[in-house]
């Protein structure tokens, strides 16, 4: 009597063999794609600051909880999320040394995301049906979404491309490009179309988000930030705690801290070198506003993160700030 064959591996279990393999060092792990970079956690994360640059996070295997504006964003091997603009939230991870999370990040190239959006807007009668289901989309920040049986497929073809640096450079962009089309054609797709054509107030606040993340160094104010804007600093205040969370100077605040953190545990700069880089004039302000946002103070901070091997991978952008 002949045994029967087993069963081909699914393709959840292709991708986490793939993606162990291509992730074997816990932390960040860079791939031929400057923009994707794959994540390996072999111990839970308590809640955390985190601050998430555009991009889109599918977790494979483990579990994340996000935590902004009142509401618990999950993401795990059922659900992925995706960022239209950079917003601190908290964050906690579920992983073990036997169940490690393993994820993968893309950071978000807006020229292909314009590009597909409006190919997407076009394409349903004219663009009629799009129009009006982007019109009827209330603009967020974040969003978290289940997966789909084409998106798992995506992905999965993604990784096999990453395994081969020929096949990474030839056919990893579209492969990229493929993916964007899953997400922002997905079951969420029209509520991130409508933050990313930055269109209406969230659109204005975008501009001061832009702003803070390419001159947070410098003397920024609310005045300044609402003529950037194109709105008043009432307007302002109120639109950007929508989108963000959080109030334009909160917002401000946060990011010098996230950078200041990443200055010290990239570069071993001083936290007195830091907290000038990135604007404070008082160093005991900078220890005092470090040590509310981090719990830490700033040298007991970059120690924790270097004993749970959560270097940020140095990548095009140092907007990616987090902890696993």
């Amino acid at each position: 009597m002949t045994s029967r064959p087993a069963s081909e591996p699914s393709v959840q279990q292709r991708t986490l063999a793939l993606l162990a393999r291509l992730a074997p060092l816990d932390g960040y792990n860079p791939t031929p794609l400057p923009d994707v970079r794959l994540l390996r956690a072999n111990r839970p994360l308590a809640r955390a600051p985190v601050l998430y640059e555009p991009g889109i996070v599918i977790v494979c295997q483990g579990r994340k909880r996000g935590f902004f504006g009142g509401e618990v964003y999950l993401y795990d091997a059922q659900h992925y999320l995706a960022v239209a603009v950079p917003v601190p939230f908290t964050m906690e991870t579920d992983a073990s040394e036997k169940e490690p999370l393993l994820a993968i990040y893309l950071r978000l190239d807006f020229s292909v995301a314009a590009e597909l959006m409006l190919r997407l807007d076009e394409f349903d009668d004219g663009g009629a049906n799009a129009v009006r289901a982007k019109s009827s989309a209330k603009a967020k920040a974040m969003v978290s979404t289940p997966m789909d049986a084409r998106l798992a497929l995506s992905v999965l073809r993604l990784l096999e491309a990453l395994a081969s640096p020929l096949e990474a450079g030839v056919l990893g962009p579209s492969l990229v490009r493929e993916l964007y089309f899953r997400v922002l054609g997905g079951e969420q797709g029209a509520v991130l179309r409508t933050a990313l054509a930055r269109q209406g107030h969230f659109g204005k606040v975008g501009k001061a988000i832009r702003r803070i993340h390419a001159a947070f160094h410098d003397a920024l104010d609310i005045d300044l930030l609402a003529r950037e804007a194109g709105m008043s600093a009432p307007s302002l205040h109120a639109h950007f705690k929508t989108v963000t969370g959080t109030s334009p100077m909160q917002y401000l605040k946060s990011t010098r801290l996230h950078q200041a953190r990443l200055l010290m545990l990239r570069d071993g700069m001083t936290a007195a070198a830091a907290c000038d880089r990135v604007g404070y004039e008082s160093p005991s302000q900078f220890s005092r506003e470090f040590k509310r946002l981090f719990g830490l103070s700033p040298v007991e901070e970059v120690a924790r993160m270097k004993k749970a091997f959560a270097l940020p991978y140095p990548g095009p952008s140092s907007a990616f700030v987090s902890s696993h």
